[in-house]
């Protein structure tokens, strides 16, 4: 009888702390911030891309501003297609990227790692040669300063070594035009790959949530 007295009482904790979650990161995702801040010069086109799941920033290759293919090359891909003109980059669970090709595939072991931020990180690069706009993809015009705020936020999540990316050598690319790196910091329940975009934007000064773990909450504020 204790026994399941104590069963239903860690049942209890857990569903209240797990419904506490939840409540919170809703509410702080509808929080917008640095929407006094976006009204600066519109020089430098990005975007934002979501797959329904997750967010990738994304940035023209090359601009007078900076010249991503010294990092980011197209002959890391499978296609080594040199006319691409935009990279969406996304962070995230290195599990999850290189060993969850589709939900089916996600083994427990991955999931709990990912969620303790005890395993590591990668940055998933998808080249582009033009994007449309449409309700999963929105265009943001950003002034040089705030283009220079964005890339030392996104080059500074990357591992490098003598100033160099490091590609990761693997099988499990989704297609011919993307490539992963090794990246810095740890995924949780706290901070997922829409926080690290969510995050992007805040560098930025565009608007952001307050804190967001969805791809939904960094949209909501573009719609």
């Amino acid at each position: 009888m204790k026994i399941i007295k104590k069963l239903l009482k860690y049942t209890a904790i857990f569903v209240l702390s797990l419904m506490t979650y939840l409540l919170i990161v809703t509410l702080l995702s509808f929080v917008s911030v640095n929407d006094g801040l976006v009204k600066s010069r519109k020089e430098i086109p990005i975007y934002i891309l979501t797959n329904g799941v997750h967010t990738d920033v994304v940035l023209p290759l090359k601009s007078e501003h900076y010249d991503w293919t010294n990092q980011l090359k197209p002959e890391h891909t499978k296609a080594k297609d040199s006319t691409y003109q935009y990279a969406a980059i996304g962070w995230g669970d290195k599990g999850f990227y290189l060993e969850t090709p589709t939900w089916a595939d996600l083994k427990t072991s991955t999931a709990l790692k990912a969620a303790s931020g005890l395993s590591t990180t990668a940055m998933h690069v998808t080249f582009y040669k033009d994007l449309k706009e449409s309700n999963s993809c929105k265009k943001l015009q950003i002034s040089s300063d705030n283009y220079k705020k964005l890339i030392l936020f996104i080059n500074e999540s990357f591992q490098t070594k003598s100033g160099e990316f490091l590609k990761i050598e693997t099988d499990a690319v989704y297609g011919k035009h993307d490539v992963f790196y090794e990246a810095k910091g740890s995924y949780s329940l706290f901070y997922t790959c829409n926080s690290w975009a969510n995050q992007a934007l805040k560098a930025a000064n565009q608007k952001a949530a307050l804190w967001t773990i969805s791809d939904s909450g960094i949209f909501r504020h573009y719609n």
